[in-house]
């Protein structure tokens, strides 16, 4: 099942010289100069943020429901892996925050960063991680996902630039412990452009040396590395 009847989060394009898998692309050449290099006029806003590493979900409020999905748009209580169970049951629990947080139609993406993928973090702020707010297709402006985020205290990644266009060298070397406790290296950073306040395109770049789920245990054969799990469940 689908609540969405779509994907919860699309994939972002690379900068050159970022690690991609298989499944993803490079960025346009102009959205590259964009971000890091020049801004087409003073219209152009970038902001530059922690790439966080974790499973991508999301968090839906459609009518007075609130669902627990992940990347491709299905129900996470039916995900065969045991955090996006977990990442249910958490949002379950929390159903009438998010009643608050969200409106009928809005949903909040983010990364669900319980369990270590190829990163580890100490998750001081807890293990959601909001990095979009999206009615459908359409992201709301970045202000407004800031405004909402510290209103209900929801994390979100570190920003550390905001304005003009920034080199990845640059960006890449403000990233200290980030928001989350980074215990590893940093994974790589968002540049996000919005134009007169608008979304206009997102692109990433992730360390060329950076390992994907080099934790995971259906990788590595063993038990999963937790960042964070409910006592509970710890105990």
């Amino acid at each position: 099942m689908k609540p969405l009847g779509r994907k919860n989060y699309g994939s972002i394009p690379h900068l050159p010289c970022s690690r991609m898998g298989p499944a993803d692309h490079a960025c346009h050449e102009g959205q590259q100069r964009i971000a890091t290099e020049r801004a087409r006029d003073r219209h152009d806003v970038i902001i530059v943020t922690e790439k966080v590493d974790g499973s991508n979900v999301g968090i839906a409020r459609i009518g007075d429901e609130i669902h627990a999905i992940g990347r491709a748009g299905y129900l996470a209580q039916t995900s065969k892996y045991e955090q996006h169970k977990l990442f249910a049951a958490w949002v379950l629990e929390h159903r009438p925050f998010w009643l608050d947080v969200l409106q009928p139609g809005q949903r909040l993406v983010g990364e669900w960063m319980a369990q270590a993928h190829g990163t580890r973090y100490a998750l001081p702020q807890g293990p959601f991680v909001a990095f979009d707010l999206m009615e459908a297709e359409q992201r709301a402006p970045f202000a407004t996902l800031t405004q909402l985020c510290a209103r209900f205290a929801v994390p979100m990644p570190k920003v550390m630039h905001f304005g003009s266009p920034m080199p990845v060298e640059t960006a890449m070397a403000l990233h200290g412990a980030g928001n989350h406790g980074l215990l590893d290296e940093p994974e790589g950073c968002v540049w996000r452009v919005e134009r007169r306040g608008v979304f206009d395109f997102m692109v990433k770049w992730v360390r060329p040396d950076k390992v994907d789920g080099k934790f995971l245990p259906e990788l590595t054969g063993e038990a999963p590395v937790w960042n964070w799990r409910p006592q509970a469940v710890a105990a």
